[in-house]
């Protein structure tokens, strides 16, 4: 009933979006008298910011064209290496790049939102890296018959595709990933497999999240497991190719973002508004850019959504050497050489400071010359990977941490 309510109230918002973006045209066309009063452009604004927030979103694409490198611009290059029905594995490249340049895969949070919302993160990492990104698929559009998907499916996920893209890789990992990337990188080290990660980089990850819990861990902890299965997890309509599966709604998660910060998001559109009555339409347009990637939702299997919680943010089962992979417990002491890169953000309200930091502690047997920490100052959450902070001081960083070890990873295949 949760999903049928949502897609009922979905069309209505739908058709309302689309009267008031054609009143707000009718307000604004020169050839109308009532365009030229002062109660037209507010009246025709205010229909315009209805329309775009009340409007259906579908999957963006990263439409990155060019980077620029050294004062020249270079084409990029998109391209699907590898298929599969949860997610497919996305290049992006650039004729610039130096024969030796490294290769970096991004693991994109599956928490609500598409890989796209880390356009900022691949377009300043390719510059200078070869970088893959896991392209996650919506869970309603994934037929029945492709079977589960749950936490174990997204550590394999993730060692397939370095074992695609070959040994000496560099691995970053952006919030929620940074769990199931520190997972999968301890098990190949254990096995010391040769397509291990050269580098492990977790920037905003909840790996330990018993350090400085934040309002995200306090409402994860405040239930039991039960309640989230019966009140979160719904059916998908058999409207879509995902008919049948059991999710938890990306709407939902939008909500709960939403609800967090409901005051600046209500004080943003209302900026726009002013914006666009003043004819500032630079300024509205950023504004809309954002919430057009914002509010792009997609649905995770149940699966996967309630281990996540039980294991990552009830349980604690990785910092307390209690996670588990196909049965077999994961020993964190595995990770021996991969160099390891925590970063964080010194005003991030979801990954609080410490629990990324965790990660160089639990990994007991890397040296503490392999191990690395960066508090990022006067920085949110979303702008440890997007933004200008995250261009001019983050990126450098991992750019540092990257070219020291692809040197020693280079010395060493010598």
């Amino acid at each position: 009933m949760l999903y049928n309510a949502y897609e009922l109230q979905r069309a209505m918002m739908s058709s309302a979006a689309a009267w008031a973006s054609v009143g707000a045209e009718l307000l604004t066309n020169p050839s109308l008298p009532f365009g030229y009063s002062g109660l037209g452009p507010i009246m025709a604004s205010a229909l315009d910011v209805f329309a775009h927030a009340a409007s259906p979103r579908g999957k963006p694409a990263f439409d990155i064209e060019t980077v620029t490198v050294d004062g020249k611009v270079q084409p990029i290059t998109e391209s699907i290496v590898l298929h599969k029905p949860f997610g497919n594995l996305l290049r992006f490249d650039h004729p610039g790049l130096a024969p030796d340049a490294p290769k970096l895969l991004i693991v994109a949070p599956m928490s609500g939102h598409y890989a796209t919302l880390l356009r900022g993160t691949v377009a300043r990492m390719a510059e200078s890296a070869q970088v893959y990104i896991t392209d996650w698929a919506d869970a309603k559009l994934v037929p029945m018959s492709a079977g589960r998907f749950d936490l174990d499916d997204y550590i394999d996920y993730v060692v397939s595709f370095l074992e695609h893209i070959g040994p000496g890789t560099h691995v970053l990992a952006v919030c929620q990933p940074s769990v199931p990337a520190y997972a999968a990188t301890a098990i190949m080290g254990a096995k010391e497999h040769p397509c291990r990660p050269a580098t492990l980089t977790m920037m905003g990850g909840p790996i330990d999240t018993r350090e400085a819990p934040t309002s995200v861990n306090d409402v994860a902890m405040q239930q039991p497991l039960a309640w989230f299965e019966q009140n979160v997890i719904a059916t998908v309509p058999m409207t879509y190719p995902g008919g049948g599966r059991r999710v938890y709604p990306g709407f939902l998660q939008l909500a709960g973002f939403m609800a967090m910060n409901l005051g600046s998001h209500m004080m943003s559109h209302y900026g726009m508004f002013k914006h666009m009555v003043e004819g500032d339409g630079d300024s509205a347009a950023a504004t809309k850019a954002f919430y057009d990637e914002y509010r792009a939702v997609c649905d995770m299997t149940a699966d996967f959504y309630l281990q996540t919680v039980e294991h990552v943010f009830q349980k604690h089962s990785l910092p307390k050497g209690e996670f588990v992979h196909r049965g077999e417990r994961i020993d964190l002491s595995g990770i021996r050489d991969t160099a390891l890169l925590a970063i964080e953000g010194e005003k991030d309200d979801i990954s609080g400071i410490g629990q990324t930091r965790a990660a160089l502690h639990l990994a007991s047997h890397l040296p503490e010359k392999r191990k690395k920490y960066f508090l990022a100052a006067e920085v949110g959450h979303y702008g440890i990977f997007n933004g200008s902070k995250w261009r001019t001081r983050i990126a450098p960083v991992l750019e540092d941490w990257i070219a020291q070890h692809q040197r020693k990873t280079l010395k060493v295949v010598a």
